[in-house]
């Protein structure tokens, strides 16, 4: 891979890195020296099918959470634990309810290895909501220091892009109903404008080597979500309330 972004000089076959998908080019071993030489980034196969392996993995962890496996995690929780998931399910909330929103959490590549407070949050939202993605949502805040570790980089920062009030304003104007009920309803050629500068900018970045997270208000975090995952599920999409608040930031770049 050629980490300027420019086309790859040495002899190949031409393929897309499995991370980020950035142009990529497979090589003959003879021409690994060479490769190196030119400055470019050489990965070896067995790294590349781990990673790539690890990616399907990730991608599709929602999918392997069973409502059988969400039971047995809830079983295995200490006792001290069980007193909780005991006034929960089924008076707040559905197993399936829970099931559902470690669901959307795995679906964004959060682990839910801190199940304990994950079970707090739901109960702390259920008060309020049973909309699953708001509860998910108050989850996600409560996990803020977890969520602000797993993407800071090699310099201890969070590299963001943050958007602009006029996006911020543009996503918020386009929901709509009330409550529970709401929805993003925006142009598609508006919503194409997004995308298509969203990539740009993610790629250029990847180019430089950054892996930055997508900051968002609060109220439009999952509509934004919604749809930069269509293109770009690699891309990570944060509110400022799962920013924890002792996390280092760095803003790169703004959309």
């Amino acid at each position: 891979m050629d980490p300027r972004g420019e086309d790859i000089t040495v002899p190949g076959e031409k393929t897309e890195e499995p991370t980020f998908g950035l142009p990529a080019m497979w090589i003959e071993e003879a021409n690994r020296e060479e490769a190196l030489f030119r400055g470019y980034t050489v990965v070896d196969p067995a790294t590349v099918i781990t990673t790539h392996i690890t990616e399907v993995i990730k991608d599709n962890m929602a999918d392997l959470l069973s409502y059988a496996e969400t039971q047995k995690l809830l079983d295995d929780l200490d006792k001290e634990h069980q007193k909780l998931i005991t006034d929960m399910i089924p008076t707040q909330i559905s197993m399936g309810g829970v099931q559902r929103t470690l669901q959307n959490l795995l679906a964004e590549r959060i682990s839910i290895r801190d199940l304990p407070t994950i079970l707090e949050g739901i109960s702390e939202a259920c008060g309020n909501t049973r909309n699953v993605m708001l509860i998910t949502e108050h989850v996600r805040a409560r996990l803020a220091r977890q969520i602000s570790d797993q993407n800071i980089n090699d310099q201890g920062v969070i590299p963001i892009i943050t958007l602009t009030p006029q996006w911020e304003q543009a996503f918020a104007e386009s929901l709509i109903g009330q409550g529970d009920d709401k929805q993003l309803s925006m142009q598609p050629s508006r919503l194409q404008e997004f995308i298509t500068t969203l990539k740009n900018n993610f790629e250029r970045q990847a180019v430089l080597g950054e892996s930055p997270i997508l900051l968002t208000s609060p109220g439009i975090r999952p509509y934004v979500r919604s749809i930069v995952e269509r293109f770009r599920p690699i891309t990570v999409v944060l509110s400022q309330n799962e920013i924890h608040p002792k996390a280092k930031i760095k803003t790169i770049g703004q959309i």
